[in-house]
């Protein structure tokens, strides 16, 4: 128990030491930090100790079942037109939530049922059920029902997205940790720790950026329009700044392109004007739809069409083969960025709104921060204390394993990236109180090792020995708490639990192993008769 050979010594001192080491960027200025040329391992402060932003957002999912109905709409189409053998079928009608088309060909009843089949999807989940319910209604009119089933899980799908959708967006600001996690069926939590506008996050998160390319109806008729009576096949969309005076536009409903065949947008800037726009990159497939589209329709006017709002409508002169376009109106730099970050990283599959907001000041942070390294100074000082005066010696060897426990625990955060928030130093605390609860068994049962007549190597090394069962069964009840906080909670808790689970482990290296070698060390050098413990 007390055999340290010369590698194990300098395998302990060197991890200690690596790790320790990873902690000291933490505490230096970010002028310093810049200064060196890379990105050194930082710990992160959180909302609470930094300042930021919170956001609680809510989904409209009552609008997604339109949707879905919408896209069913425009996939039954193409797939009744694209197979072979073609099946004719009359106008589409979207109502109450359901959709119905007419065969003209009521033969065609069992070939039209196949490719619904297909195209409706297989079971919404692990339920079984299918996500739509299909019915042949006189012989030849289908209409199509989604199940309660397939909407949940459409809106389970939709939400999983919207956060992914969120997180690149926030991300693509350059904030550091910033935290987006789903609350219940239909909410989000965003908290951007460092960033004091809200404004502009409300403004990003908030945007469905859903783009669209649509070709502009030129035979509709303007008194039609004003009255919201559109053409069969069109929809009748704002367009605020229309040249010809009238805010409105009627547009094919079928899109040309869609925002899910971009490769990239960027904010750049107009050559001529110098005025900001954003330009646009599509992927292989939206690039030969665009030049199709674009070289079937020369002369013809397009719409840009952005969460159902057309931006401009400019005309086709020639075909656009190079897979790129832009999109100008009346942009600031900062709103053509933020068009440009919400383009690129996905349109949101709902709706948000935001039903709770808060800013946290960077004073306050700095209050936490003083007052959680106040709390942290008190605790090491009087726990230092406490050990030196009752156990001398190795109450010494306890308080160094302390000090450096500390030093581990911020630079295996850093290491981690971790974000350290007000919960977490409250672990941090809790942590230090706890380090030396090893040390206090250990030098305990040496004292009733000598007691009973042992002598000094034996009574150390059994000290150690039978102490370290009962620390190692303390410490996995602890770890499975912590363990159980990190997986079913969610921010501060989690943040707590990341903090006692990091301190656990290196608390009971430090407090166990590394004591024992300065103990080992100090026996072989002096060889005492006696200890004063």
């Amino acid at each position: 128990m007390l055999d340290f050979p010369r590698w194990k010594v300098t395998a302990i001192w060197l991890v200690l030491a690596v790790l320790a080491s990873l902690s000291i960027p933490s505490f230096l200025p970010d002028r310093v930090t810049r200064g060196l040329g890379f990105t050194p391992p930082q710990i992160n402060l959180g909302l609470d100790l930094a300042g930021g932003s919170y956001l609680l957002l809510e989904a409209d999912t009552n609008g997604l079942a339109a949707a879905r109905v919408e896209a069913m709409r425009e996939q039954v189409q193409t797939e009744m037109r694209r197979q072979t053998p073609r099946i004719d079928i009359g106008e589409i009608s979207s109502r109450n939530g359901q959709l119905s088309f007419l065969l003209r060909d009521a033969s065609q009843v069992d070939a039209a049922r196949e490719r619904l089949l297909q195209i409706t999807g297989t079971g919404a989940g692990m339920t079984g059920q299918r996500q739509w319910d299909i019915q042949v209604v006189d012989t030849s009119r289908f209409v199509l029902t989604p199940t309660k089933a397939g909407l949940d899980q459409a809106i389970k799908t939709a939400m999983s997205d919207t956060v992914e959708v969120v997180r690149k967006r926030i991300d693509a600001l350059g904030t550091r940790e910033p935290t987006i996690i789903g609350q219940g069926t239909n909410r989000i939590v965003v908290q951007v720790p460092g960033l004091q506008d809200p404004q502009q996050l409300k403004a990003l998160v908030g945007k469905t950026a859903k783009l669209e390319f649509k070709l502009v109806d030129i035979n509709a008729d303007p008194q039609a329009l004003a009255k919201g009576e559109a053409p069969a096949g069109d929809q009748i969309l704002p367009y605020p700044g229309n040249p010809g005076g009238i805010p409105l536009i009627a547009v094919k409903r079928q899109a040309i392109i869609t925002g899910d065949m971009l490769s990239d947008a960027r904010q750049e800037f107009q050559p001529e004007t110098n005025a900001p726009q954003v330009a646009i990159t599509f992927d292989s497939q939206g690039g030969r739809r665009f030049a199709q589209a674009t070289k079937e329709n020369v002369g013809r006017p397009f719409a840009i069409v952005i969460d159902n709002q057309v931006i401009s409508a400019p005309n086709i002169n020639e075909p656009i083969l190079g897979g790129r376009a832009s999109i100008s109106g009346g942009f600031t730099v900062d709103s053509a960025n933020q068009l440009a970050i919400a383009l690129r990283s996905g349109k949101l599959a709902v709706d948000l709104k935001v039903v709770e907001e808060s800013t946290v000041g960077p004073d306050l942070g700095i209050d936490s921060v003083r007052a959680g390294i106040l709390a942290s100074a008190v605790a090491v000082a009087l726990v230092v204390a406490f050990m030196f005066v009752t156990y001398g010696r190795f109450g010494f060897y306890a308080n160094l394993a302390v000090v450096i426990n500390v030093f581990v625990i911020l630079g295996v955060l850093a290491l981690i990236n971790g974000t350290l928030t007000l919960p977490g130093i409250a672990g941090f605390v809790l942590t230090i109180g706890t380090a030396v609860d090893a040390n206090v068994l250990i030098n305990e049962r040496i004292r009733e090792e000598r007691h009973r007549g042992r002598g000094v190597v034996q009574a150390v090394e059994l000290g150690y020995k039978e102490a370290s069962r009962t620390i190692f069964e303390a410490n996995v009840t602890h770890a499975i708490s912590g363990i159980i906080m990190f997986l079913l909670g969610s921010g501060p808790v989690k943040g707590f639990a990341v903090v006692l689970l990091i301190g656990i482990a290196t608390s009971v290296f430090t407090a166990v192993t590394f004591t024992r070698m300065l103990v080992a060390g100090w026996l072989r050098r002096t060889k005492p008769k006696t200890i004063n413990i």
